[in-house]
C-alpha cells in the first residue's frame, strides 16, 4: 500500500471547485474594472476573457486544491509583460485580498491570500530583481 502524500491534500478542506471558480470571477471582475490593471489586462487578454478565467480557475484549483490542472509557467508569462511594473503586484493583492475576504469564509480567506501573498512575492523576485555585482578587490 502506497502512503498518501499529505502535500497533496487540498489547503482547506471547505474548498471547492465552486469557491475557486467564484472568487476567480469575482476578482477578475474587478480587475477589468479598475483604471491601474484594467488596461493592462486588456491590452493582453483582448475581449475574450473565457480562456484567460479558465486558465486562472485551472492554477488556482492546483494551488489550493492540489487539483493538477494547471500546465502553464506563470513566471514564464509574467516575464514577456514588458508593461507590468513592481506597483501593478500591490494593486492585484489589494483586489485580490479584498474579494477573498468578500467572497470566502474567513480561514479560507485568509489561506487563498496567503498563496497570492507569496506567489505575488515571487513573481516580483523573477521580474524585477537584479542583483548588483559584487566589485573585485
Amino acid at each position: 500500500m502506497i502512503p498518501e502524500n499529505p502535500r497533496r491534500k487540498p489547503v482547506h478542506p471547505d474548498i471547492s471547485e465552486d469557491m475557486v471558480r467564484q472568487l476567480v470571477h469575482a476578482f477578475y471582475t474587478k480587475v477589468r474594472a479598475d483604471e491601474t490593471l484594467g488596461p493592462i489586462f486588456a491590452r493582453v487578454i483582448g475581449e475574450d476573457w473565457g480562456p484567460h478565467l479558465a486558465k486562472m480557475c485551472d492554477f488556482w484549483s492546483s494551488v489550493m486544491l492540489m487539483s493538477g490542472r494547471y500546465k502553464g509557467n506563470p513566471m514564464i508569462a509574467h516575464m514577456r509583460l514588458k508593461m507590468v511594473r513592481p506597483e501593478h503586484f500591490a494593486r492585484w493583492l489589494q483586489l485580490f485580498r479584498a474579494t477573498a475576504l468578500e467572497e470566502c469564509p474567513p480561514p479560507i480567506a485568509v489561506q487563498f491570500i496567503g498563496r497570492a501573498d507569496n506567489i505575488a512575492r515571487s513573481l516580483q523576485l523573477g521580474m524585477f530583481y537584479r542583483p548588483v555585482p559584487e566589485k573585485v578587490r
